[in-house]
């Protein structure tokens, strides 16, 4: 048991290391808010879609389609879950603080925090079936999320749920996948090297984010708290134990954990300031949850490993 522990601390420790870097180089001005914009979009429409279709330059085998199936499956449940959940608790919450609030309940850092880790922890089956959440996520962010924080139904902005980078790259690698389809070296390799950034370049952004904010407001907020214990603590161990007990396949559980586990997501911040909500607020939770996920995200995915 203590090595499940250990192995996922190490990685943890790999992916702190990087975000203390970022946060040097924030401090030291190397890293601007308009580069970490820059660097945010690269990931987002470049690198993130690289990642998913190099995940998915697999061999077609029905254990991994079936795996795609149950990780489709638990991502709907999971997120659809955690948005009933936020609309029942923060119903009655000013609209600016509340709709942070709700994010931070229903949006985890999956691509970001999670894919790095399902990476280092389970090879290129976490990352497999991580692309699968990411693809969920993509969704729900643009749809739900979007109508949350704009006040508004946007139909036309809605549909860049099914545009989106992450969406048209999961798409393509499932393509390749289910036909069994294997790109020539040419191609492979510059989405091999650019999906190589997924690590580096996310922990840099974080790290430069926890060095700009101000946190000392978070952690005086009881709300805020208490939505940081459901993302880290109280969502993970329910998904933990729902696959536990429905047998779920050791790896699918496993990685499906680690993207619920996962901090709040960066768009949270992204999508208050681009609609006027309680950016403080938002870059705060962002931040801090962060750095509490180094201490929850290893005993929650250790106890996972240990159990599946």
């Amino acid at each position: 048991m203590f090595q499940s522990f250990a192995d996922v601390g190490t990685q943890v420790l790999v992916l702190f290391i990087l975000i203390s870097v970022g946060a040097l180089l924030g401090r030291l001005g190397l890293i601007t808010d308009s580069g970490s914009r820059t660097m945010t979009d690269i990931v987002l429409y470049a690198v993130t879609p690289c990642v998913i279709i190099n995940a998915f330059q697999r061999e077609y085998q029905p254990r991994l389609l079936s795996g795609l199936l149950m990780t489709l499956a638990a991502a709907v449940a999971t997120m659809g879950f955690s948005v009933l959940l936020a609309e029942l608790l923060y119903r009655k919450k000013d609209i600016s603080r509340g709709v942070v609030l709700k994010f931070a309940v229903v949006f985890s850092n999956c691509g970001f925090m999670a894919l790095p880790l399902q990476q280092a922890v389970l090879g290129e089956d976490g990352v497999f079936y991580g692309a699968v959440y990411v693809a969920v996520f993509n969704v729900f962010m643009w749809t739900y999320g979007l109508i949350r924080m704009s006040g508004r139904t946007q139909l036309r902005q809605a549909l860049k749920a099914v545009v989106n980078p992450g969406i048209i790259g999961t798409a393509v690698g499932l393509l390749l996948f289910v036909f069994s389809v294997r790109l020539p070296v040419v191609i492979s390799t510059p989405i091999s090297m650019l999906a190589a950034l997924n690590t580096p370049i996310p922990m840099l952004i974080i790290g430069n984010q926890l060095i700009k904010s101000d946190m000392r407001r978070v952690l005086r907020d009881k709300d805020a708290y208490f939505a940081m214990a459901i993302r880290l603590i109280l969502l993970p161990l329910a998904v933990m134990g729902v696959l536990l007990l429905l047998k779920v396949d050791a790896t699918v559980t496993t990685s499906v954990v680690i993207a619920v586990s996962a901090p709040v997501a960066a768009f949270t911040t992204m999508m208050s300031a681009k609609y006027g909500r309680d950016t403080e607020l938002s870059a705060g939770i962002v931040s801090a949850s962060a750095l509490f996920s180094l201490i929850t995200m290893p005993l929650i995915v250790g106890l996972t490993r240990y159990l599946a």
